[in-house]
């Protein structure tokens, strides 16, 4: 399975998108809306603002590793 690097990231606030490149090797538990400017953090059972808010999850969630 080919993991996916970038994700499109929509701020729940203003709807903000913008397509980010993921940290390969930890969770990104923090991003700044470039739209709104409002930080962003996960959702509660999720490990970071790519398994929230983005079209595709982080490296470590899509290998099915324990990201929390």
């Amino acid at each position: 399975m080919m993991i996916e690097l970038t994700s499109e990231l929509t701020c729940p606030h203003c709807g903000h998108r913008a397509v980010e490149e993921m940290p390969t090797d930890a969770c990104q538990f923090f991003y700044e809306c470039e739209g709104c400017g409002r930080l962003l953090r996960p959702k509660p059972g999720d490990c970071c603002v790519f398994c929230s808010y983005g079209s595709v999850p982080c490296p470590p969630a899509q290998q099915d590793k324990s990201c929390h």
